[in-house]
């Protein structure tokens, strides 16, 4: 009977990173993943480029982990973003760091991170099965092996790296908080996070499918008035709302989804002060005096989003602009700096990039990912009750977490 060092549950990121730096230690490693393929969630993330890392001190990694990031100290320290530039550079990527130090293949492709990852997992002789595992053997608080649907495996230690519940095309349908649950593990509830907000007004429906670039979106607590996100990038209208970067790091700030507590606003021209924004109008509307306000909108907003402004601004389409006052004109620029939208919820929990809550940080080890309960059971990734803003940190998370699971199996 094959007795492995290590089963590891789980071949995305956390798992194939577990996986690697066990069997470069000498051990006996065992992979078993539900999907015929490794890596499926890697291979989509960042836009199908693959944001691996963020190219910063284990500090600024840590100030970018809104739950339980002092957890990930111990994690980052033994193995850092640095570490994780290295380490693929090692296996021949070569990378390069964009706008807010993301680090991103230099060939834009997710699939040439799968491809290494894997390649890696082979050439290590990691056995790797397609099985779904469906319970974790224990004996008197100790670990013994899995079970799958199709077999039972033996070993002296076990990785949960199932991920959390998003993306459940991918595999990670949140089998690894059962796991943990039956093991005696405290699960904190999972919920969406870097996820697509559904706002109150319909009016992003009749704009579905506009792109928005370098625009500012902002978002305020009503109830405290206090401003809880501003970030400069790209966002997206939808037939429910809004999506896009800025809008994924938002929802991650957002913490009580009650609805029509927040309040998102657009600012259209963030490189504009108001006054410059106001002499810019009147530039316009001087240049086409005799014309319908509805038509000299196209140098300032995209066309499609140009009839949704207008009647917001409440001021009629075939106005000529020569018969706007000065209070309108300060209406529209108000508008241009502040367009208006209501959070009514998050899209589900199976659309979310990444999933908020999973097995409780305090029984688990910081230093090992060993569980407090269970000798030889560990955990790595986003089944962990940690996570992240956008920008390669989540990724971290993941080769961190999976590397010191790796090390101490």
């Amino acid at each position: 009977m094959m007795v492995y060092d290590a089963i590891i549950v789980g071949g995305g990121a956390a798992g194939m990173m577990a996986a690697i730096t066990a069997a470069g230690l000498g051990k006996s490693v065992l992979l078993l993943d539900r999907n015929g393929k490794l890596g499926k969630k890697l291979a989509i993330t960042g836009k199908g480029r693959c944001n691996v890392t963020n190219n910063c001190s284990v500090d600024e990694l840590i100030k970018n982990i809104p739950v339980n990031s002092r957890f990930l100290y111990s994690a980052f320290s033994q193995f850092s973003s640095e570490d994780t530039m290295s380490f693929f550079e090692g296996l021949g990527v070569r990378l390069k760091t964009e706008r807010g130090n993301r680090v991103f293949p230099e060939s834009d492709k997710a699939a040439e991170i799968v491809s290494a990852l894997t390649r890696t997992v082979s050439d290590y002789g990691v056995t790797v099965r397609n099985e779904r595992v469906t319970e974790i053997l224990s004996e008197n608080g100790e670990i013994k092996g899995v079970v799958t649907e199709k077999s039972r495996f033996y070993g002296n230690g076990v990785i949960i790296a199932t991920g959390g519940k998003s993306y459940p095309l991918t595999g990670s349908t949140g089998d690894g908080y059962d796991f943990a649950k039956a093991c005696g593990h405290t699960v904190v509830t999972p919920t969406a996070s870097l996820v697509p907000i559904v706002t109150e007004e319909k009016y992003p429906a009749d704009m579905m499918g506009l792109s928005l670039k370098n625009v500012t979106l902002n978002i305020t607590d009503k109830t405290t008035g206090k401003r809880i996100f501003s970030e400069q990038g790209e966002m997206l209208f939808t037939h429910f709302g809004v999506s896009g970067p800025i809008v994924l790091s938002a929802s991650s700030h957002i913490r009580e989804s009650e609805r029509g507590r927040y309040l998102l606003t657009i600012d259209m021209k963030p490189a504009l002060s108001e006054e410059k924004l106001d002499l810019r109008l009147q530039r316009d509307f001087a240049e086409r005096i005799n014309k319908d306000y509805i038509n000299c909108l196209g140098g300032l907003l995209p066309s499609k989003m140009i009839p949704v402004f207008v009647k917001l601004s409440g001021i009629a389409g075939d106005t000529k602009v020569n018969q706007i006052t000065r209070e309108q004109r300060k209406s529209i620029v108000s508008l241009l700096k502040a367009f208006p939208m209501t959070m009514k919820c998050f899209r589900p929990v199976d659309e979310a990039i990444i999933t908020s809550g999973g097995v409780s940080v305090k029984e688990i080890s910081p230093k090992t990912m060993e569980s407090k309960l269970v000798k030889g059971l560990y955990f790595a990734g986003e089944v962990i009750d940690v996570d992240a803003y956008t920008g390669g940190f989540n990724l971290q998370i993941a080769f961190s977490t999976g590397y010191v699971a790796g090390m101490n199996v």
